[in-house]
């Protein structure tokens, strides 16, 4: 090995550092403080990634400066609605219900960053509620677009071109509700007796209250509909299942002290989003399709042939997200006297949020 070649290529490579170093002193101080402290961010991060600062900044020179467009994407999202029929309000429900998916998609973020905190705190858990609970207030308020926005005999022509597909395949929908509460609060209630921790997931996965929209429990067939979802997001749903098990909202509430899990703020937080998800949205939805299917001399299935009424109103299934946090009255009569609204806690009562 020659060292005299391999000590002068150290120097050589010593002074190139030296030079580049003092080239961004004598740069340094001409900045301002501002513009000081930006570029030693900037150095500071990309050295811990191992990079070459100097790089990165010459690589700015060159890049395009970003547009609206770009950013949003605006070009891909509207070449997304596609027709099956030449009817005009046919585009109502696509972009209508696309629109459905991406609050989905909101608010599957927001439940994510509470579910993933490393030091979550009350505020941050009830700040991150009140935006879900805004993005559910904006779906509930939404319908009257698709109730009063599409002609009834528009409609009733094109569904027929979607069967069997239906808003009940919505797979974000299934996923906010594995990650929001634990899986015995989504079990058919004719078989939570035989659900437990200890329950494989598959099975759980079978009795979900929604199964029964497809599913006849006594002879085990099941519906297109049903078939068709399960073919294509099972897995993930089994997944989502065992990756929430103990880190969905219910489970990470109720592994907070005991005083922050009695902080009205975040009670009543939680409470807004139950009853806003599990009742006022599906109320809502409720009544446009009822508006639709009930439209003629006799009432008609869902295009996915779900018993779409008993399916959806929440005196039937009772889906409760958060059960310790209502009184047994509030329990008992759900779906019944809280359809319009519920009541705000303005002091604890003494069997709520007791867990």
């Amino acid at each position: 090995m020659n060292w005299r070649v391999l000590s002068f290529g150290y120097r050589s490579h010593n002074l190139q550092i030296y030079n580049y170093y003092n080239y961004q002193s004598s740069i340094k101080k001409s900045m301002t403080d501002k513009e000081r402290e930006i570029l030693e961010l900037i150095e500071g991060k990309y050295q811990g990634m191992g990079q070459n600062p100097e790089v990165h900044l010459e690589g700015l020179l060159w890049s395009k400066p970003i547009t609206y467009w770009d950013y949003i994407q605006t070009d891909a999202l509207l070449n997304l609605q596609v027709q099956r029929t030449t009817l005009p309000d046919e585009m109502i429900f696509i972009m209508y219900h696309q629109i459905n998916e991406l609050l989905f998609k909101m608010i599957r973020w927001e439940i994510e960053q509470v579910a993933k905190h490393p030091e979550l705190t009350v505020e941050f858990f009830a700040s991150r509620l009140g935006r879900i609970s805004r993005y559910f207030d904006m779906l509930a308020q939404s319908f009257t677009i698709m109730g009063d926005g599409m002609e009834i005999e528009q409609y009733m022509k094109f569904r027929n071109t979607l069967t069997p597909a239906s808003g009940f395949q919505s797979a974000q929908y299934r996923i906010i509700e594995f990650c929001s509460t634990e899986l015995i609060n989504l079990i058919d209630y004719r078989f939570r007796a035989t659900i437990d921790r200890d329950t494989p997931y598959e099975h759980a996965f079978n009795h979900l209250y929604w199964q029964a929209a497809g599913k006849d429990h006594e002879t085990g067939t099941t519906s297109t509909l049903l078939q068709n979802f399960e073919k294509k997001y099972k897995d993930e749903f089994l997944r989502v299942m065992e990756e929430y098990n103990t880190t969905n909202l219910w489970s990470t509430y109720k592994k907070l002290p005991k005083e922050q899990r009695e902080d009205l703020d975040l009670i009543n937080a939680m409470r807004h989003y139950d009853h806003t998800v599990n009742v006022l949205w599906v109320m809502a939805h409720y009544d446009a399709a009822g508006k639709y299917l009930n439209s003629g001399e006799q009432a008609v299935e869902a295009t996915g042939g779900s018993d779409w009424q008993r399916y959806m109103h929440p005196r039937y299934q009772r889906r409760i997200f958060f059960p310790d946090l209502w009184t047994a009255e509030e329990l008992e009569n759900w779906g019944v006297d809280n359809l319009e609204g519920h009541k705000v806690l303005t002091e604890e009562l003494d069997n709520v949020g007791n867990v």
